[in-house]
C-alpha cells in the first residue's frame, strides 16, 4: 500500500535513468516543482531539446556512479533487465526509485497531479488505472483553475496577519477558519 507524502526536494539530488518520452514526462514534472534533474541515456528523444538548458544531461549508458549519491531515481529505459538492476541498487541503499515497469520493485510512485502555486492536488489509483487518474485530473483542472494560485497565497497571507494580530488563540482559529468563505476580492481587502 502506498503512503502519500509531500516531499521537500530542494536539496536532494535527483537523477532519471533513460532518455525516452517516459524519462522525458518525468524530469518536466520535476521542473514544474523548480528542480534541476540529471538524466542520463545514451539517446535522447528530441523533447528533450526543449529543456536541455534546465538539465543536466549525460550523454552515457546507465552505470551505478550516475546514482550512487542520488536520493531520488527514476529508472525509466527500455531495457527490463537496466530498470531492474536500478531498482535493486536503490532499494538496497535506501534510495527513493521509481522503476516505470515494475510497481512491485519501487518503493515511490508519482501520482497524476494538479497544480495552482502552493495548491498541490495529487490523484492516484496505487498503478491500477492511469486513465481514471488522467480523467480525474481533468475534472479537477476545469475545477480548480489558475485563479486559486493566487487564491492560495492570499489566505496565507490573511492567515498570518490574523496569526500576528490575535493572541487569543480560540479567536484566531475562529477567523482563520472563516477566511476559506472569502472570495478573492474580499481576501484583498483583509490583507
Amino acid at each position: 500500500m502506498l503512503y502519500p507524502i509531500n516531499l521537500n526536494i530542494d536539496k536532494m539530488k535527483i537523477t532519471i535513468i533513460g532518455g525516452g518520452k517516459v524519462a522525458y514526462r518525468k524530469a518536466a514534472n520535476f521542473l514544474n516543482f523548480n528542480k534541476t534533474v540529471t538524466v542520463v541515456s545514451k539517446e535522447f528523444i528530441e523533447e528533450f531539446e526543449e529543456i536541455k538548458e534546465k538539465i543536466d544531461m549525460i550523454y552515457d549508458k546507465y552505470d551505478k556512479k550516475y546514482i550512487e549519491d542520488s536520493f531520488v531515481v527514476v529508472a525509466a529505459t527500455n531495457d527490463k533487465q537496466i530498470n531492474h538492476e536500478i531498482g535493486v541498487y536503490c532499494n538496497q541503499k535506501g534510495k527513493l526509485v521509481n522503476v516505470v515497469d515494475d510497481k512491485e520493485l519501487s518503493n515511490f510512485t508519482v501520482p497524476s497531479y494538479v497544480k495552482r502555486g502552493e495548491l498541490l492536488l495529487s490523484i492516484s489509483t496505487g498503478g491500477n488505472s492511469p486513465s481514471l487518474s488522467a480523467k480525474i485530473k481533468r475534472e479537477l483542472e476545469e475545477k480548480y483553475d489558475e485563479s486559486y494560485g493566487e487564491y492560495i497565497e492570499l489566505l496565507g497571507l490573511a492567515r498570518k496577519k490574523i496569526i500576528e494580530e490575535n493572541k487569543d488563540i480560540k479567536e484566531r482559529r475562529k477567523k482563520i477558519k472563516a477566511l476559506i468563505d472569502l472570495s478573492i476580492d474580499e481576501l484583498k481587502e483583509k490583507i
